[in-house]
């Protein structure tokens, strides 16, 4: 009985020490550092917090340098559902002739949504460049499924086609005027110096370096006397 146990111990005993070697070696020959950085990199994807985006400048500044047919290239995204053709008929959505400076979502014969008509204004620049943006963040509950535009400058491009498209197209703006830096003011030329205080006799007395020229004011003293 014991040398059954004994044996049984031993081969116990054995699988152990093989195991424990088989994972050393295995350790040694897969192993593998911790990498710097975790996860999957995802290319075109900029990880938060490095290398932001530049800040959005107001849409002004890109209409500065619209191009309407570049414009019309991305306004093709569009054609499935818009035309801006003169006397164009509505299709899915509004016709889009003269747009700029038409009331939102009223007129032309078309079933806006109530999100849109009830927006009150005129479109201009810079709410067609949010509705571009995001139709859904600019009237939420809007029948448009279009996802929007994220490139400023392909915002600007078309609507300066759509812009083109009117009989009397608006004269686009111009960029922005740089801001003056915190301070600055306008140069006046050499800044004249301040007044100098004027001596008194008493002070004038004390130092004899300060008297002369016209302006010195005369000291009184004891009289010379005059010998022979």
């Amino acid at each position: 009985m014991d040398d059954r146990f004994n044996t049984i111990a031993g081969w116990v005993l054995f699988a152990g020490i093989v195991a424990l070697g088989s994972s050393i070696v295995a350790g040694e020959v897969f192993h593998s550092e911790r990498p710097e950085k975790m996860g999957y990199p995802i290319e075109g994807v900029a990880e938060e917090g490095e290398g932001g985006a530049a800040a959005e400048q107001p849409i002004e500044a890109y209409l500065a340098k619209a191009d309407p047919a570049k414009g019309q290239q991305v306004f093709n995204k569009c054609a499935a559902c818009h035309n801006a053709d003169k006397g164009g008929a509505n299709q899915l959505g509004p016709n889009l002739w003269d747009v700029i400076g038409e009331p939102i979502g009223q007129g032309k014969g078309f079933a806006f949504s109530d999100a849109l008509s009830k927006k009150g204004g005129t479109w201009n620049w810079d709410n067609l460049s949010q509705w571009l943006s995001s139709p859904k963040a600019f009237a939420p509950g809007t029948k448009m499924t279009f996802a929007g535009l994220g490139n400023p400058q392909d915002r600007a491009n078309v609507i300066a086609f759509l812009n083109s498209h009117s009989d009397a197209p608006k004269p686009l703006p111009t960029a922005p005027a740089p801001a003056t830096a915190a301070g600055a003011g306008p140069n006046n030329g050499p800044q004249k110096a301040e007044k100098e205080p004027v001596l008194t006799e008493q002070q004038a007395g004390k130092n004899p370096k300060n008297v002369g020229g016209e302006g010195a004011p005369k000291i009184a003293g004891p009289a010379s006397t005059k010998t022979n």
